[in-house]
């Protein structure tokens, strides 16, 4: 190489996740039976098939909420265990469900809260939620009282 020049390798995408032979069965049904999937940066996906498919339960399995029986998850190359949503969002992985998960003897902000960081203590932080709720309702134009 002549003096001066420099040589570099260009990288191709980099995996950031990838699901490695999921099974996931209940009783009576193999949801999932194999399933693989590669996601690398900057891709989007989505998933498509007849309801029953295993879809919502894939993207259960990656969010935490249902554990594998069987294969692997790597982040960035690394094998993980995603135990819980908490975990699952520690990883910078989120979830918006097809369905709303709410509990409905709870006000607005007090759903909120018990996704959000000010839940987790022993005292609800629900000023500073309903504020933050507000906020965002203003930002984005929407009708909503956090009390309701």
């Amino acid at each position: 190489m002549e003096a001066g020049l420099t040589s570099s390798v260009v990288e191709g995408p980099k995996t950031v996740v990838e699901m490695k032979g999921i099974v996931k069965r209940f009783p009576g049904v193999v949801a999932n039976d194999g399933i693989d999937l590669v996601v690398t940066r900057g891709e989007i996906h989505c998933l498509l098939g007849e309801n029953g498919a295993g879809k919502t339960t894939l993207m259960r399995i990656l969010y935490g909420l249902y554990q594998p029986d069987a294969g692997e998850i790597l982040l960035d190359g690394s094998p993980v265990r995603i135990a819980s949503p908490k975990a699952a969002l520690a990883h910078r992985i989120g979830m918006v469900h097809q369905h709303f998960h709410l509990v409905p003897t709870l006000s607005v902000e007090e759903n909120v809260v018990l996704g959000l960081s000010e839940g987790t203590g022993p005292f609800l932080r629900l000023r500073k939620t309903r504020e933050r709720i507000e906020r965002l309702a203003e930002e984005y134009g929407l009708s909503v009282d956090p009390a309701a």
